[in-house]
């Protein structure tokens, strides 16, 4: 047995607002299948890395013309995140406030690897593939392959949940 993350032992509060009840059960799922994680540490790292490796695979995709004319950071992966961001807004208004510095670091970090010497496609496969494994290590005790891919799939609301912990507290309301 693997060691128990402190933060799936914590209890979600009442709705506040009328969008909480959709919050609420999105946290909550997501904290009640996170509650035995056999290594926190490397499952915690894995997220972000996983978050990256998509966003960068998204990034390095061929675009539209128009894209391009309207920026140059216009891309799918960006999309993605404009996405997520309004997503965030759609669920919790200070939930989504708190997110943008993770977004805006996943963008600089996206748009840093994207202007190295190696080539964007096989940057975000070994994330990808990184992220995976570390969720794997991480989920065994929960299902193993089929837990990974149910956290693939919720892959952007792990950082919500563990800032809606934060919020909690320090009684910030979401």
């Amino acid at each position: 047995m693997g060691h128990v993350s402190h933060f799936a032992t914590l209890e979600f509060s009442q709705p506040r607002d009328f969008c909480m009840p959709e919050t609420d059960r999105w946290l909550s799922d997501y904290g009640s299948s996170h509650s035995n994680i056999c290594f926190p540490g490397l499952y915690w790292v894995a997220v972000p890395v996983l978050v990256v490796g998509v966003v960068s695979l998204l990034w390095s995709l061929p675009v539209p013309a128009e894209f391009a004319a309207i920026s140059p950071v216009l891309n799918w992966g960006s999309t993605f995140l404009m996405v997520a961001v309004v997503y965030y807004f759609i669920i919790s208004v200070s939930l989504a406030i708190g997110m943008l510095p993770f977004v805006l670091g996943i963008t600089v970090l996206v748009v840093w690897l994207d202007r190295s010497i190696y080539p964007m496609p096989w940057l975000a496969a070994g994330l990808i593939f990184a992220g995976i494994a570390g969720l794997y290590a991480g989920q065994y005790a929960n299902g193993g392959a089929r837990a990974v891919l149910r956290d693939i799939q919720l892959m952007m609301i792990a950082p919500v949940w563990v800032l809606s912990i934060l919020y909690r507290r320090l009684g910030i309301p979401y």
